[in-house]
């Protein structure tokens, strides 16, 4: 292991702004199989970070604004850009049927289901916000892909 890894469960966590965040956490939850980890509301009762776990992984959860957080004013929305700058990759069992539930929650399919020339089989999809996502079979942590 690296030396500056922490022996946690995952060493990185993907960070995405939302617009709404309450809706995107509701979406995530339904379209993807996330699930809520953390919410954290300031006095107001707007939610100013999330934590959502997906096996042992996580992604984490903020609002688009610059009101909460310095590290906010770095952050830019996918219509700010012109697209996404990078996406989080998501490790399933079954991209056939989380491709069917995601189509069924409405996500925006940007590349169907597919196999993958370097194996595994997978797809990628926008949420609400236009938020870019890959999901697929393969795994690299897998024996075969081991070094």
């Amino acid at each position: 292991m690296t030396p500056c890894a922490k022996s946690t469960v995952a060493t990185v966590i993907p960070c995405l702004r939302y617009r709404d965040v309450a809706a995107a956490i509701s979406w995530l939850c339904a379209a993807f199989g996330f699930e809520r980890h953390l919410v954290a509301e300031d006095e107001e009762g707007k939610i100013v970070h999330a934590q959502l776990r997906f096996g042992n992984g996580m992604v984490m959860l903020g609002p688009a604004s610059d009101a909460h957080s310095d590290f906010n004013r770095f952050m830019k929305q996918p219509d700010q850009v012109g697209g996404e700058t990078q996406a989080p990759y998501v490790v399933v069992n079954d991209a056939d049927s989380l491709y069917a539930r995601a189509q069924a929650a409405g996500a925006e399919i940007v590349i169907p289901l597919h196999d993958e020339a370097y194996g595994g089989r997978g797809f990628s999809c926008r949420d609400p916000e236009g938020h870019l996502w890959y999901f697929g079979t393969y795994d690299p942590w897998g024996e075969a892909h081991s070094r």
